[in-house]
């Protein structure tokens, strides 16, 4: 931990989102922390937040490509034979909604990502649920640390007043949460048995986000190319005259073959 806080402070927001990019847990509890103080300037919470989202987002898709790429040799790796049964139980309990929901169990948040690509699935539907999932886990992980330093800070004093004794409360916090996410939450989530229907209603929710997300994104990418249409119009005009010439021709064709 003292490694992470180090990289943090030297390299400030960039060592966040490549520390997140790995194992970003500790990193953006102890960022939102920092964040409370200004540390990294104006909007830091913000800056955090998606520094935080993106790394996960680059660390998750590079984990799906390594699955897709090989996918015929990384299976017989170690640690993707220990954590397949655990992926494909949460994927039998929770459906896609596993994605989302594996960033909260220790040791599979790369498997998962590396599972679906052995699997295949089609990319833009693994990028819009891991973004999903990563939105989600930078938020409740930083807004942790964050709002936890504030109700710190409030009760015992101004950090600069008492700054070590806030940093050490501050920062035994945050090994608690840590531990009990690692090992209390991380195995309440996975022997959890949702209520089929509520998963089937979730999945049919996102998808119909999906579904949204894609329309949205054609209707973008044919107003890109929009200055593309006087061109397109040209074309018909002029496929439009060719055809007229080639009707007006035909008569004059079948004069001449009928005499």
């Amino acid at each position: 931990m003292e490694h992470i806080s180090e990289l943090i402070e030297q390299y400030g927001i960039y060592a966040v989102f490549a520390l997140c990019t790995v194992e970003g847990d500790i990193t953006l509890l102890l960022s939102g922390v920092m964040a409370h103080s200004s540390f990294f300037g104006p909007y830091s919470f913000l800056k955090v937040f998606l520094a935080g989202m993106l790394g996960g987002v680059v660390g998750d898709n590079v984990a799906y490509f390594i699955g897709r790429l090989f996918r015929k040799t990384i299976k017989d790796y170690r640690f993707y034979e220990m954590a397949r049964p655990r992926i494909e139980r949460l994927i039998d309990k929770f459906g896609s909604f596993a994605i989302i929901i594996s960033k909260y169990i220790y040791g599979i948040r790369a498997a998962m990502c590396v599972f679906y690509g052995i699997g295949r699935m089609p990319y833009l539907r693994f990028l819009f649920l891991d973004t999903i999932s990563c939105f989600l886990w930078a938020l409740v992980l930083a807004g942790i640390g964050y709002f936890f330093s504030g109700a710190i800070t409030g009760i015992i004093g101004d950090f600069k007043q008492i700054g070590f004794a806030l940093f050490f409360i501050v920062l035994s916090g945050i090994i608690i949460f840590y531990v009990v996410e690692r090992y209390y939450l991380s195995e309440k989530v996975e022997e959890a048995n949702p209520n089929p229907e509520t998963i089937h209603k979730i999945e049919e929710k996102l998808h119909s986000i999906e579904e949204a997300a894609q329309e949205k994104l054609h209707d973008l990418g044919e107003r890109l190319h929009l200055t593309n249409a006087p061109n397109r119009a040209e074309e018909k005009e002029k496929s439009g005259a060719a055809k007229r010439k080639r009707e007006e021709a035909e008569p004059e064709e079948k004069k001449s073959v009928i005499s």
